[in-house]
């Protein structure tokens, strides 16, 4: 897999094209022997192609264009692409007119000459953690292919897309954990960004105090760099941070309950490895984190908002709907405007926790995951899917409830199954955080 400043640089020094990048995602796509047909509900080989040859042409006229221009990347389905309906991984909205624009989000990665090689498959309006999608499949986990396991969700296709090779670069959304599960199961790098710095317009909704929009890629830098373009507010250099010395708090409280054995075997030798590297390990207790289920018992907030969201689409097309997704939202239409604010008001309250009991350190970790990647198969019963569905999501939303920015990067043994080291801080700390990442991921790597 290669990152986007290896990409860039070839680019840049002519040693590949444009075009040349283009058909090789095209043809990654395409191999029957893959997992694009499951990973992509919409390729678009002629813009590709012509906005590639536009770049080289560009580019052999010593014209002068961005260091990103002509590298391909993949656009969850829920983004608005002009001339596209976005379906949203449904099938409900295939009648819908299509958009008039690009979503802001995309139209700045394609501003700096970025393509839009395709749609990526998701969970039907992004509304669950572990990726199925009866009406377009499921992409497969690059790990263990021949069982054929979960890829995450919601940004399943995003995740896989890039897992594969097929693209560097994959731009999904994060409402609980939708870009860091995946990441999670798919051994790649995933981020969650602050809230509100990446501009939702052009995004299909789900939770309007949750949705964020984050990229999955092959490295930190490579998310660094998207998230920059995207939010507008950065240049995407990261920090130069070391381990040694960083002060990190290790969160206790219920994100380390039912870990499976992998899961915490990993998640044992990573912080064992950072503190030989030098860093400050430091417990922190979170006892009120033990709130949330109960919160989140009908859906919460996130629930409450995506009942609002659906509910008139339900009421006239709920037929078509992934009955799992439907069971979901429909499960808030019992949520007072009372108990919403209710909760509203307690979240309020923990974030500023968070941003207190944060003074001091650099990030706070702890599992993306409580698992690693389950046969697609042992979802087949609802209790199944409702059980994985919760081990996918507690630990990310986590990042989510307290309004924080949040990245998963791999944390495997070499050969094991994937699984996500996720650190996180308070919102407005992204820039921070993708330094002291990328010193995690450093240290990380090194072991293999």
């Amino acid at each position: 897999m290669q990152t986007l400043a290896e990409l860039s640089r070839q680019l840049v020094e002519r040693t590949v094209t444009s075009r040349d990048l283009v058909e090789r995602s095209l043809a990654l796509i395409a191999d029957p022997a893959g997992e694009g047909a499951r990973s992509f509900v919409a390729v678009d080989a002629g813009g590709a192609r012509a906005a590639a040859d536009f770049v080289d042409r560009q580019r052999k006229r010593g014209r002068e264009v961005s260091p990103l221009a002509g590298i391909p990347f993949s656009a969850k389905d829920i983004f608005d692409l002009a001339g596209e309906v976005t379906t949203a991984g449904s099938t409900v909205l295939r009648n819908d007119p299509p958009a008039t624009a690009d979503a802001v989000a995309i139209a700045r990665l394609k501003h700096k000459g970025m393509i839009v090689i395709g749609r990526t498959n998701m969970t039907e309006f992004a509304y669950s953690g572990v990726g199925l999608n009866p009406h377009y499949g499921t992409p497969r986990s690059p790990f263990d292919r021949a069982t054929g396991r979960i890829p995450g969700g919601s940004s399943s296709g995003a995740a896989v897309s890039v897992a594969d090779g097929m693209v560097a670069l994959g731009i999904g959304t994060d409402t609980g954990g939708s870009c860091r599960a995946p990441a999670s199961y798919c051994g790649i790098v995933g981020y969650k960004p602050s809230h509100g710095r990446v501009p939702l317009a052009g995004c299909s909704p789900l939770s309007f105090s949750f949705d964020s929009i984050g990229p999955l890629a092959t490295s930190v830098a490579c998310c660094a760099t998207a998230d920059a373009v995207m939010a507008g507010d950065w240049d995407g250099v990261m920090p130069e941070r070391q381990a040694r010395g960083l002060r990190l708090a290790v969160l206790r409280d219920v994100v380390l309950d039912g870990l499976t054995p992998e899961v915490e075997r990993d998640f044992a030798l990573a912080l064992k490895a950072l503190e030989a590297a030098g860093a400050i390990m430091s417990a922190m207790s979170f006892p009120e984190l033990r709130e949330i289920p109960a919160i989140n018992a009908r859906g919460g907030i996130v629930g409450a908002e995506a009942w609002f969201t659906h509910r008139a689409r339900i009421a006239a097309s709920g037929a078509g709907y992934d009955p799992r997704v439907r069971v979901r939202i429909e499960l808030a239409e019992s949520i007072s405007a009372a108990d919403y604010l209710c909760h509203l008001a307690r979240r309020r309250e923990m974030i500023q926790l968070f941003s207190r009991r944060f003074e001091g350190y650099d990030a706070v970790l702890l599992p993306a995951t409580l698992n690693t990647a389950p046969a697609i198969a042992s979802l087949a019963e609802d209790k199944d899917y409702i059980r994985f569905n919760a081990m996918s999501l507690r630990n990310t939303y986590t990042g989510n409830f307290l309004n924080g920015c949040a990245i998963s990067l791999p944390m495997q043994a070499p050969g094991a199954a994937p699984c996500g080291l996720m650190a996180m801080a308070p919102w407005g700390h992204d820039r921070s955080l993708f330094g002291v990442a990328g010193a995690l991921e450093r240290v990380l790597a090194a072991r293999s």
